[in-house]
């Protein structure tokens, strides 16, 4: 196979990057853009040899990027940044073509983000710290130790942002990194292994291993020298992955799937509500924050649905690489089945397509919205990944945060009121890890982000994120038995 692929220009490296040098393998598998389903290459297809290189990369390396000073640590993660934005161009139409999402969007806000990524955690770890506290006169100081190689398994609907959102915490508090990138979109993954090479970070701090799931995953999660795992993806590989780790104890960070609701009170600005739910097809769908379950309460589900139906009629879905594209194609054409399944079983069960409930040419799937849904049915109760909301009525509080609450998810919620007091309310009772009151997906790297129930184990940002990427260390100090003769 060739060393390198040719994607809209920009030359990517195919092949492994371990202990700071490319590393091929013996089998490859193909990368397809969904844009058209071209196949854009042949990748390295790691397996348990490549894995356990990589873990030994990460081992050997460890001891000397520990002990590197804090300020030396943050100025290579503001060189990574630094690298980021030089590069943004060529990130932003890789990623495109490899996963289909909006070039606009890689071009303004999601590079932007993945190099802010680096510039916080390199800024949050020059002023981490507690200040020392006293118990019956002896001092207590704590300390954020760096904890070991840390394996990161990320998902592809924002392959480098999410990346890049694990990597940067890993890599600030001192540990070493090996990432597994899905591989329905490896490419960018790639192209930060160079770009980190470029910025000074010591060979085998940063791994990367191509590969399907278990092939790589299972070595990873179970290797006895791994000392933290981070995964982003579905319940059923989370799963896998904490019984891998259970043998080794190893700690786990998961962030996992959601059926988040979307609860809009007769009190709204309806305009503003309208334009949230729209706003869940971001993406194709493809965000697992997502409100796809729409609750409208009865005096306005009407003119709340002509509205939705009126600007969801207005989005453009084509290519993701055009300006005027609002809605891009689906990842993967197993993917693409698996929305249209879910979509038919709950049309056979009765459910009603408002708009859309079919496939358009190509990786493309028509944006949804389903109504006459029973709050027990799959569509309801599942995870679809893709652009297909439901919409159910509510009368009253009580009766919104029953539905909002009743899935095994618990990963974010939206509320649009025009009533202060009943927000504080209503979100003090739903079962979630954010809550967006009258907006959608702002999200501040300080605060925590993590998903309750089954969306997920831990969280992520700030501080939280160094409390899980360390080991946090009480040093007490007795005030005497110090011999002052020492000279």
């Amino acid at each position: 196979m060739s060393d390198n692929i040719t994607v809209a220009g920009v030359s990517v490296d195919t092949r492994h990057w371990i202990g700071g040098e490319r590393v091929v393998s013996a089998g490859t598998f193909t990368d397809h853009s969904p844009i058209d389903g071209s196949a854009l290459g042949e990748i390295a297809r790691g397996g348990p040899a490549e894995a356990e290189a990589a873990v030994a990369a990460a081992r050997d390396a460890f001891p000397a990027w520990a002990a590197t000073p804090r300020a030396e640590r943050a100025r290579i993660l503001h060189a990574i940044a630094d690298g980021v934005e030089k590069r943004l161009e060529e990130l932003a139409i890789v990623e495109t073509t490899d996963n289909g999402a909006l070039l606009r969007s890689h071009r303004r806000g999601v590079m932007p983000r993945v190099a802010h990524n680096f510039r916080f955690f390199a800024d949050w770890l020059l002023r981490l710290g507690h200040e020392d506290f006293e118990t019956r006169g002896h001092t207590n100081h704590v300390s954020w130790d760096p904890a070991g190689p840390c394996v990161l398994i990320t998902p592809w609907n924002a392959p480098l942002m999410l990346a890049t959102w694990k990597v940067a915490p890993a890599l600030a508090a001192g540990n070493t990194v090996v990432l597994k990138p899905a591989e329905w979109s490896p490419l960018t993954a790639s192209l930060l292994a160079d770009i980190a090479a470029e910025a000074g970070l010591p060979a085998g701090v940063l791994n990367v291993v191509q590969g399907y799931g278990s092939e790589v995953g299972d070595v990873l999660t179970s290797h006895p020298d791994v000392r933290r795992i981070s995964f982003t993806g579905s319940v059923p590989t989370a799963r896998r992955i904490a019984g891998s780790a259970a043998a080794n104890l190893t700690p786990l960070s998961l962030e996992l799937g959601g059926k988040s609701p979307l609860l809009v009170f007769a009190d709204a600005d309806l305009d503003l509500a309208v334009d949230l739910a729209v706003e869940q097809y971001d993406n194709a769908g493809q965000v697992c924050l997502a409100a796809t379950r729409l609750l409208v309460e009865e005096p306005v589900a009407g003119e709340f649905t002509r509205r939705f139906v009126e600007k969801a009629a207005a989005l453009r879905q084509g290519d993701p690489r055009d300006e005027g594209t609002d809605i891009g194609p689906s990842i993967h054409p197993r993917q693409l089945e698996k929305i249209d399944g879910f979509v038919r079983r709950a049309v056979a069960a009765g459910a009603r397509a408002v708009i859309g409930g079919h496939r358009k040419d190509g990786q493309y799937y028509a944006p949804t919205l389903l109504t006459d849904v029973a709050q027990d049915s799959e569509i309801v109760q599942e995870e679809v990944f893709g652009p297909v909301l439901t919409l159910q009525t509510f009368t009253g509080e009580d009766e919104a945060v029953r539905l909002a609450n009743d899935t095994r998810f618990g990963l974010a919620a939206t509320v649009a009121t025009g009533d202060r007091e009943r927000a504080e309310r209503v979100t003090s009772r739903l079962v979630a890890g954010t809550v967006w009151v009258n907006c959608f997906f702002v999200r501040d790297l300080q605060a925590p982000f993590g998903g309750s129930r089954q969306s997920g184990v831990g969280r992520e940002g700030g501080t939280w994120s160094f409390d899980f990427y360390c080991d946090l260390k009480n040093t007490v100090t007795a005030p005497k038995g110090w011999n002052q003769d020492h000279g």
